[in-house]
């Protein structure tokens, strides 16, 4: 039976294919096709480690048979036992082995699905004691997938799987079925696993139009919808799914009739995106010969490519934080971070790259989660420049490692979050004792520009404090809406009063490009505004002339600016900026 879901579409695109759903804690399973050769040895890798589960739960009942009833309660003996026999059951086993001999999906993907089947008909279980032993049949779930991992305990350091190359991950011939992921929610880590995964498109429960996982979305270039609310609760295992990047609507069991309509828009996209192409080696140029920057967002060095291969003229920012991320709370030192800047600066063959420092909290904590923890708020809490300050040789090494990676190619420093004058002077002493300790150490490194991001309106209103020590600014529009209107911009339930045409922001904008004009500061929106074609336009006029945007972004906004005459747009910006209702004015 054919049914809708409505949710928040933050990545455009049409994706259509089988649904793979998986509870919050199990998206970090790696997914991939195998061989029809392979299958017999991805069944013995499943039965091996079934059998350790066996082994492990026979030798504590070992341990509490010794110890006797006072040391060891019954209770504890018939919860093994009842381990025991999940561990046995044939649904399970049988389950498995379908998903992977007619699937050819690899073991900790066959298992985690037949795990959330069987999690369905707990759920649909009259009886409480029966429905309750569907936490039981998780756990032993993920004990055979630690012992998969080689983990033979949860509180043991994880071992990390073999990265997947992308040869790896790409579709056998023998399957011609495409997949959508269905979760109730992707973290910044699982988005980085996504960049090499076999998904086309996912849907999940939370999130925003402005959410680190809409963001990384975007940039992946694939249909997306958030804050889908029950996603993960109606739709099943393979069943059929149309996602709509557009409309932000999910169709589950589509007709025909309804697949061949959006089987029809998805060409229809395709032929869009290859035209766009053809503006890749185009220099972005209004009709009134303003030129203007089209630079990238990136998360990884390795993103350097797909920011060259869509024309971008530099990284306008680096989102250094995804180095720390997936990573068990373990910092990368200074060389594996000079390594990585230097191979993004290399990456983009001469072209300028801005390196954000590193920008947690909120929706991107890190794996060591004790400051979040500390915390009700995050996002008002100790994150970004506030983190680092408060962690001096954390952000030193970071500093060291920019610094470092300059002396291959221009790099530029941006400080994110900073609202304060005293916190503007902390960050300058701390950059300036980084290259002192670099002189003292003889190592060789480059000049670079340092920055200032403008995205709480106290730093917006503070202009002339900020221009006097920085370099240039750069305007995160998503932080700034969501501290200028009080709005939690990854909270689904108050999505619709997320809004970039509001008043109090467009001004805060305008103003801030101004007073950088004025001054002859550089400035850049690295926002998704910078990214939304709808304000193309005003931006060009309010006199922006330096757009940040994920790669994917760069040849719409591009075409856009081709067809404008910045000039002409000015007195028609400020009356938008100016007006009562700019989303109306604005034609929004």
């Amino acid at each position: 039976m054919t049914f809708s879901i409505h949710g928040i579409a933050v990545a455009r695109g049409i994706a259509i294919g089988r649904a793979v759903v998986t509870g919050s804690g199990r998206a970090d399973v790696v997914h991939y096709f195998i061989q029809p050769d392979q299958v017999e040895a991805e069944i013995e890798r499943i039965r091996v480690g079934r059998n350790q589960v066996v082994d492990e739960i026979h030798r504590l009942q070992q341990t509490i048979a010794a110890l006797g009833p006072k040391e060891a309660p019954h209770e504890l003996s018939a919860l093994l036992d009842v381990h025991l026999m999940l561990l046995q059951d044939e649904e399970l086993i049988e389950g498995v082995k379908h998903w992977i001999t007619d699937r050819l999906y690899n073991a900790e993907w066959a298992l985690t699905t037949q795990l959330e089947v069987l999690s369905r008909q707990f759920d649909d279980m009259e009886d409480d004691y029966l429905r309750e032993r569907k936490a039981d049949l998780e756990q032993v779930a993920e004990r055979i997938l630690r012992y998969m991992k080689g983990i033979s305990s949860p509180v043991t350091q994880p071992v990390a799987p073999r990265r997947k190359t992308q040869q790896d991950l790409l579709l056998d011939e023998s399957v011609d079925v495409p997949l959508v992921l269905v979760a109730h929610d992707l973290s910044p880590a699982d988005m980085l696993q996504f960049k090499q995964s076999v998904f086309a498109g996912f849907v999940t429960d939370v999130g925003g139009k402005t959410s680190h996982t809409a963001i990384v979305a975007r940039s992946l270039d694939i249909p997306a919808v958030v804050g889908a609310r029950s996603a993960s609760q109606l739709v099943r295992q393979d069943d059929w799914v149309i996602i709509d990047g557009d409309t932000g609507v999910t169709i589950v069991d589509p007709s025909p009739i309804i697949l061949a309509e959006y089987g029809f828009k998805q060409r229809q996209g395709e032929l869009e995106r290859s035209r766009l192409n053809r503006l890749r080696h185009t220099p972005a140029v209004t009709l009134d010969g303003q030129k203007i920057e089209l630079v990238a967002n990136i998360e990884l060095p390795e993103d350097a490519a797909a920011a060259l291969k869509a024309g971008a003229v530099g990284v306008g920012l680096f989102r250094s934080e995804f180095l720390f991320m997936g990573r068990g709370g373990d910092m990368p030192d200074e060389e594996e971070q000079f390594q990585a800047y230097k191979r993004a600066v290399e990456g983009m063959q001469g072209l300028p790259v801005t390196i954000r420092t590193l920008d947690v909290g909120a929706d991107k904590p890190l794996d060591d989660a004790r400051r979040d923890e500390a915390h009700v708020n995050p996002a008002l809490g100790l994150r970004a420049i506030r983190w680092s300050l408060s962690e001096p040789e954390m952000f030193r090494t970071q500093i060291r490692a920019i610094l470092r990676a300059a002396a291959f190619g221009k790099i530029r420093l941006l400080i994110p979050m900073i609202a304060h004058a005293s916190e503007i002077r902390q960050t300058l002493s701390l950059i300036d004792f980084a290259r002192a300790e670099l002189d003292n150490r003889g190592v060789a490194y480059g000049p670079a520009e340092v920055g200032a991001m403008i995205e709480i309106p106290a730093a917006a209103l503070s202009l002339r404090t900020f221009l006097k020590y920085f370099d240039f600014l750069s305007i995160g529009t998503n932080d700034l809406i969501q501290y200028t209107l009080a709005i939690d911009r990854s909270d689904e339930s108050v999505a619709h009063l997320y809004d970039p045409c509001h008043p109090a922001v467009l001004r805060l904008v305008a103003d801030t490009i101004a007073e950088c004009r004025r001054q002859n500061k550089g400035v850049s929106v690295c926002g998704e505004m910078a990214g939304d074609i709808q304000f193309t336009r005003l931006l060009l006029g309010l006199g922006l002339r330096s757009f940040s945007m994920h790669p994917a972004q760069i040849l719409a906004v591009k075409q856009e600016v081709l067809r404008a005459d910045a000039s002409r747009l000015e007195t028609w910006a400020r009356e938008v900026v100016d007006s009562e209702d700019p989303a109306q004015a604005l034609g929004a």
